[in-house]
């Protein structure tokens, strides 16, 4: 009864109409709407844990991204394996090498080569004990012949716990250089697109708010650096300058900002006559503090956008460069030295190019997912 009450004296005030909503400010409400939708959410995830698995990964493993073991190359994570007199298990490589592994998946070591029988396709490894091992490559894929002659059908599948993921066509743990290549890659694309918004938040914003001839001058510089493709830049740069990340980091600083110099550009015209800079030219407040103070903070949302969507496309070019040799120098490990490193070993090996290219492709979409939902979260018209 007293409830009931209540509900009637409310009612009758006229606040039971009131939607009562708890107040969010305006980062509050963009991240209210960022996280609500999945993509955007999945896309920030995939990138954090792509920062872990950069950062902190290396730490956690004993190899380095140029430790080589030549005897140990071109070694998939999943073993196809031969039982071996011992108890132990053979793997026999692309390159027709015999490679012994323990029952746990740890790589042993090669099995130095014997005699060699050309007439019957076989050779013949030293094994323990007096024991042999023979190799019988007379038809594909090669199996192992036991002590009788016969050939040894029964295989058993291995996860490789020497190198989890792998090894290249140097005896190079994939996993280590996927770190150390994701590693450079962000950083390389951060730095650049951290020095791309700076140089083109005030070379737009200047142009935007001054307007007139030199908006048209500088509109015009910016027009004649689009129309040079940067490969022809990067070249130019690695003429004067060493290989290495400083020559890359240059040559997309120098080309990158001229969208975000755009975007800037268009939002400070669409701005500049609104009521609040005529209230700050009204009480006499200098171009600086309208630019900073004013015009940029409210052009942030544009430009975040941009940004997010800067940062893989950086990523790409730097892989791009990397692939077709005028990136990062070897042995430095690097997104797209590593497929490039891998497209001899394509038909044999697919594996080197499918790893590194798998994360050239997560990184691409979290970023994209991650600016699609700040563009939706920033965009006040499709505020509810």
């Amino acid at each position: 009864m007293q409830a009931a009450n209540k509900w009637a004296r409310v009612q009758q005030s006229g606040e039971g109409d009131r939607l009562f909503t708890k107040p969010r400010s305006f980062a509050g409400d963009v991240w209210f709407r960022f996280r609500h939708k999945p993509t955007a959410l999945l896309g920030l995830v995939i990138i954090v844990l792509l920062i872990l698995f950069a950062v902190a990964g290396p730490y956690f493993t004993p190899y380095g991204y140029d430790d080589q073991n030549t005897k140990l190359a071109n070694i998939p994570a999943i073993m196809e394996v031969y039982p071996a007199p011992d108890g132990q298990y053979l793997y026999i490589t692309k390159a027709l090498k015999i490679v012994e592994v323990a029952p746990d998946g740890q790589l042993v070591g090669q099995l130095k080569k014997g005699k060699d029988n050309s007439a019957e396709k076989i050779t013949v490894f030293p094994y323990k004990d007096d024991m042999t091992v023979t190799l019988d490559y007379t038809a594909m894929p090669a199996a192992i012949r036991d002590a009788d002659g016969n050939r040894i059908e029964k295989t058993t599948t291995l996860w490789n716990r020497t190198y989890i993921l792998g090894t290249d066509h140097l005896g190079r743990d994939i996993l280590s250089r996927l770190m150390y290549g994701t590693r450079i890659s962000l950083m390389v694309a951060f730095i650049a697109a951290l020095v791309n918004m700076v140089i083109g938040i005030f070379y737009g914003g200047i142009s935007g708010y001054l307007g007139g001839t030199v908006d048209a001058v500088m509109m015009r510089i910016v027009d004649i650096i689009s129309t040079i493709p940067l490969t022809l830049y990067v070249i130019l740069i690695k003429v004067c300058l060493d290989d290495g990340m400083l020559s890359i980091i240059i040559a997309l600083s120098s080309v990158y900002w001229v969208d975000m110099a755009r975007v800037v550009r268009g939002q400070v015209l669409s701005l500049k006559n609104q009521e609040f800079v005529m209230a700050a030219k009204t009480i006499g407040s200098s171009t600086r503090t309208i630019l900073l103070r004013h015009l940029i903070p409210n052009a942030m949302g544009p430009i975040l956008v941009t940004v997010t969507m800067l940062i893989p496309s950086a990523i790409f070019m730097e892989a791009f460069m990397s692939f077709i040799g005028i990136g990062i120098a070897p042995p430095l490990a690097s997104l797209g030295t590593m497929c490039n490193d891998a497209t001899d070993a394509l038909r044999t090996n697919p594996y080197q190019l499918f790893l590194p290219a798998l994360v050239i492709c997560l990184i691409m979409f979290a970023f994209n997912f991650v600016g699609d939902g700040l563009r939706d979260a920033l965009d006040p018209k499709l505020k509810k």
